[in-house]
């Protein structure tokens, strides 16, 4: 399974997101503390999606551990945001490892990040992408479940807000790939959503600042776990979760 964390807040580096913090992003590529037998490691590449003061969305990708990458020190100290995305990865067998399957992936003002696993993807997954346009299937990033997902999601946020848009993929794609791991990351900048769903999610939020993480960074005691199957919305000063699930009557 990979790692993921969006952040909303005061002006601060990207480096400072990826390195600052007892459990940082960067300790957590080699000493993740729950992944749940997802693997022991995330050293199958790393990306970061970023918004600028001006609401510019700047991206980086790359298939090195994110450990081994230069730029995270050398280069990432010089970029200021109030709004970011970090993923890394930790590739499903059989996936390839390429900079086109790492995450976030992006479209527009949109960032988006998997840490999970499809069951029985590609198969599972084909009635889903049977109802979109073959244009849009030749435009898949790369050949994974996670692309995949993000295809899928970009499609409904056309006609559908991100709350529900996210709900609904993730209830789509459960009932057709039982046993499924499906946390979702989605961030337009100003607000984030995302799903824990049989993985570990985490969220911290005050009035300043609103961080959803797949674990804590530090040792800050407002972190909160998120339950099982739950959706969460999240924007500095509210944290709202929801169940994913409805229930019985």
């Amino acid at each position: 399974m990979c790692r993921h964390l969006a952040y909303l807040g005061p002006l601060t580096t990207v480096t400072s997101l990826l390195t600052e913090g007892p459990r940082s992003m960067l300790r957590q590529s080699w000493d993740p503390r729950d992944m749940r037998g997802g693997g022991t490691v995330n050293a199958d590449g790393f990306g970061v999606a970023w918004w600028s003061e001006r609401g510019v969305l700047g991206r980086y990708r790359s298939t090195r551990p994110i450990w081994s990458d230069p730029f995270v020190t050398e280069g990432f100290h010089t970029v200021d945001t109030c709004a970011a995305m970090v993923s890394l990865r930790s590739a499903t067998e059989g996936m390839p490892v390429e900079r086109s399957a790492t995450a976030p992936f992006t479209d527009g003002q949109w960032a988006f990040s998997f840490n999970g696993v499809v069951r029985g993807w590609p198969g599972s997954l084909v009635s889903l992408a049977e109802l979109l346009p073959v244009s849009e299937l030749l435009r898949l990033d790369a050949p994974t479940d996670a692309a995949t997902l993000w295809l899928l999601l970009r499609s409904r946020l056309r006609s559908a807000e991100p709350e529900a848009a996210v709900t609904s993929l993730v209830r789509d794609v459960a009932a057709l790939a039982p046993g499924s791991r499906l946390n979702l990351l989605l961030c337009n900048g100003s607000e984030m959503w995302a799903t824990a769903w049989q993985h570990s999610l985490w969220a911290l939020v005050d009035e300043g600042v609103a961080i959803v993480a797949s674990e804590p960074v530090d040792d800050d005691r407002r972190w909160s776990e998120i339950p099982d199957r739950h959706l969460v919305a999240a924007v500095p000063g509210k944290l709202v979760v929801t169940p994913l699930e409805v229930s019985a009557p």
